[in-house]
């Protein structure tokens, strides 16, 4: 008992790699380089526009963990900005230096609250003003505004362009926004029956909204609804269900035959492999009709002319499979649960995965493989 009682000092997070480490770490490095870079360049250091320590914590939340409620624009901005408010208000009338402290954090707290706007950097921004009468006298209200706003809003976009570099999610997506596909219909793998009032309401009784995101809850929910249906298929592998008789293409291909090929077999997608069997990258249907389309707009043609074009044997330089194909998707291995290929291929991202050994291409998982799989394990159980 007395060990067990010292769990509670344990960390809390889960393990992160180091990879994602290198990639927050670097992000805030970038965004307050950046952001210190501008008030130099434009020479606004003298007009009150600098960088103070809460800009630090606002940076852990943008670019460690830009998914959190806490670390969204409008928390960010309208956070940092109303505590720094409220830490000028009360160092002009309170000049008690630990009572002005306590004030402003207090009112700060009490402010974004109500703005649904809670950001804890905000707490730092209400003490630097309180502890700094001086620096009230010379800035006044202008402090929310320069630097705490424009910083803060520079962090802000900085996160923005970084998240999308590094294939992160910021903003974080709301309930309500459209999918990928540019339609209502929520992603396949969050369909879960919850509205987004019963998760609000689920977040409110467990006291996490401040910590989860409805978009969040939605996606951890079906994740784990997905891990569940895949434990009931049982110790099932990619190997047993992939598809080994593969039709494959090189690099070099021309996009007329690996059109030929499809129109042939019916495929919706061709593994490229160099010649010595390693696998490079995949096509999809909906490569060649992306290149065609993008053809007919820069030519100014149809797009049946364009792809006519495009998959012309008898063109001098004919367009190969390399220019096409997608290096991006994922793969497995052999032993690969169905348990890993349910979220990957539920999204509908994503239409076959290749299944590899040390670089070459052993197999291939489609969609059909899985929805098979998955029958044959329903009738079983």
């Amino acid at each position: 008992m007395k060990f067990n009682s010292f769990r509670g000092l344990y960390p809390a997070m889960p393990f992160s790699s180091p990879k994602e480490a290198a990639r927050a770490g670097i992000g805030a490095l970038v965004g307050l380089s950046v952001a210190g870079f501008l008030l130099s360049w434009f020479d606004l250091n003298e007009a009150g526009f600098y960088l103070i320590a809460p800009f630090g914590a606002t940076s852990v939340l943008l670019f460690a963990v830009p998914n959190s409620p806490l670390a969204q624009p409008w928390s960010a901005i309208v956070g940092n900005s109303v505590a720094a408010l409220a830490g000028v208000a009360i160092c002009r009338v309170v000049d008690d230096p630990v009572l002005c402290v306590a004030l402003a954090v207090g009112f700060a707290i009490s402010g974004m609250i109500l703005l649904r706007a809670v950001h804890p950097p905000g707490g730092a921004v209400a003490m630097v003003a309180a502890m700094n009468p001086d620096l009230v006298a010379d800035l006044g209200f202008r402090f929310a505004v320069t630097p705490v706003a424009l910083v803060t809003s520079i962090l802000v976009l900085i996160a923005v362009f970084y998240a999308r570099a590094t294939g992160r999610t910021y903003p974080l997506r709301h309930f309500d926004d459209k999918s990928a596909h540019d339609t209502a219909d929520r992603p396949p793998i969050e369909r879960l029956g919850l509205d987004e009032a019963e998760l609000n309401a689920i977040l409110q009784q467990y006291r996490q909204s401040l910590n989860l995101g409805v978009e969040d809850l939605a996606r951890l929910i079906s994740a784990a609804e997905f891990q569940v249906a895949a434990h009931r298929t049982g110790p099932i592998t990619a190997q047993q269900i992939m598809s080994r008789d593969l039709v494959t293409v090189n690099a070099d291909t021309p996009l007329g035959d690996v059109a030929d090929l499809f129109r042939h077999h019916g495929f919706k997608s061709l593994p490229v492999v160099e010649k010595d069997g390693r696998f490079i990258g995949v096509i999809f249907q909906i490569h060649l009709i992306r290149r065609a389309r993008e053809d007919a707009l820069r030519l100014d043609r149809g797009l049946l002319s364009a792809m006519a074009r495009l998959i012309d044997l008898g063109r001098s330089a004919p367009v190969r499979a390399i220019e096409i194909m997608s290096v991006t998707e994922p793969r497995v291995t052999a032993n690969t649960p169905i348990a890993a290929l349910l979220p990957l291929m539920a999204d509908g991202a994503c239409d076959a995965v290749p299944v590899l050994e040390t670089g070459k291409i052993i197999g291939i998982v489609t969609r059909s493989d899985l929805i098979a799989a998955l029958a044959h394990a329903g009738l079983k159980g």
